[in-house]
């Protein structure tokens, strides 16, 4: 409940800012130390989002994309370190409109599908950027206060 809160405040705090996010960062973050359970928090965050903006086709996407996101971070965990996960986060903004253009091959064929992602292009380098940063400089410290937190938690279960 906590990851899936932290998420939407996030997403509210820089909706203003177009494709600078914290929430791939956070759900790389937070699947380090949560792993696959984040799933459901992410799922949890779609479902908050529907409730705030209303059904669309992103909708779809964010079923898929922010899961997958967790997946591959979750696969890869031995590898984590501040230079791994930027550069996934990295590419996972510049890949962000190729991976959400698929919704559109169902729904309007690749005619529809590829300008769509070609027009975002962009935006997605936008993204990317602005992950890798992000990620950059944010990692070591939540990294930190990621693993106090497990360590109080693990010392104190009942509490």
């Amino acid at each position: 409940g906590m990851t899936t809160a932290i998420l939407e405040v996030s997403k509210k705090v820089l909706e203003a800012v177009p494709n600078v996010e914290l929430v791939s960062f956070l759900l790389i973050m937070f699947t380090l130390a949560f792993g696959l359970k984040m799933i459901f928090s992410a799922t949890a965050f779609t479902i908050l989002e529907i409730a705030w903006h209303g059904l669309h086709s992103w909708v779809i996407m964010y079923l898929y994309v922010w899961p997958l996101l967790i997946l591959v971070i979750w696969l890869f965990r031995k590898h984590a370190n501040v230079w791994f996960c930027s550069f996934v986060s990295a590419i996972y903004g510049l890949s962000f409109g190729a991976l959400c253009s698929i919704v559109y091959i169902f729904i309007g064929g690749p005619y529809m599908a590829f300008p769509w992602w070609v027009a975002g292009i962009p935006w997605d380098i936008v993204h990317g950027v602005s992950n890798f940063i992000i990620c950059l400089v944010l990692y070591r410290p939540i990294d930190l206060a990621m693993k106090r937190i497990l360590q109080m938690i693990e010392n104190n279960p009942g509490e």
